[in-house]
């Protein structure tokens, strides 16, 4: 296997949720004050559960931006299943999910950003597919892996020098990023566990580890994001909602090809 080759094996494993688990309606929990659960020493306080409602946007997000600031460790839905989400430059917090997670070494984690203009920080370049890309299909299920700008970390990356971004294109998620700004989105879950679809299921197995749980009720689950890498041949490293079909005709218009060879 080349190095093009494994890193996209490194992607394909490890690019956020993609299990299917069933759906349950979740009952939220009362808040819980906020410094015990930033604590160096945990003291196994279950995590607070904030829910989601379109009128309460500016104050779920006013919540987030304090406990992502204080290197706090939310679980939050996206369009599949539920993901946790640290700021992305925060060496402290991503520690802190690698443990929450269990993650192996050598997966990197996926961003998922608000708004287009969120991308910047995350990439060194974006290549002209990229764009064809971008403008076809985000936001929507499509995970595209850049060349990672220099100097974002390699807990992030897991040291392949590339990022998977995505932009979402449930409304929910949205509404809170744009106030927010990009948080990591791996699943909500333990190595090897399924992932969660309501916020009672991550509280049931993450509760005490984690500082905020944001509840919008039981997400769509369904298939993952298609993953693709656009860094030389633009290869799909991860089949997903959005089907091969679909991207090959978008990029013929544009004159660029999708290089199936080396799946």
């Amino acid at each position: 296997m080349n190095a093009s080759a494994a890193i996209a094996n490194v992607w394909a494993r490890g690019a956020g949720p993609e299990a299917r688990g069933d759906q349950k309606e979740c009952l939220p929990s009362r808040l819980v004050p906020l410094a015990p659960r930033l604590a160096s020493t945990r003291d196994f306080a279950m995590a607070s559960i904030e829910r989601y409602e379109a009128s309460t946007v500016p104050v779920v997000a006013d919540l987030m931006r304090r406990v992502l600031g204080e290197n706090g460790l939310i679980a939050l839905p996206t369009e599949s299943f539920y993901g946790l989400a640290v700021a992305p430059f925060d060496e402290q917090a991503l520690d802190r999910l690698w443990r929450v997670k269990g993650r192996s070494e050598g997966k990197p984690i996926l961003i998922l950003i608000g708004d287009g203009s969120q991308l910047g920080p995350f990439v060194q370049s974006i290549p002209p597919a990229a764009h064809v890309l971008m403008n076809a299909f985000w936001p929507g299920p499509l995970t595209i892996v850049f060349p990672a700008a220099i100097g974002l970390s390699d807990a992030v990356t897991a040291g392949t020098g590339s990022v998977g971004i995505r932009l979402s294109a449930w409304q929910p998620l949205r509404d809170l990023l744009r106030r927010v700004g990009p948080v990591t989105g791996t699943s909500a879950n333990r190595e090897g566990m399924p992932p969660p679809t309501t916020a009672e299921e991550v509280q049931h197995s993450l509760g005490d580890t984690l500082d905020l749980i944001v509840d919008a009720g039981p997400t769509p689950g369904g298939r993952p994001s298609t993953v693709i890498d656009i860094r030389g041949p633009i290869r799909i490293i991860r089949d997903g909602a959005i089907e091969q079909d679909a991207i090959v005709a978008q990029l013929a218009v544009h004159g660029l090809f999708l290089d199936t060879d080396s799946r």
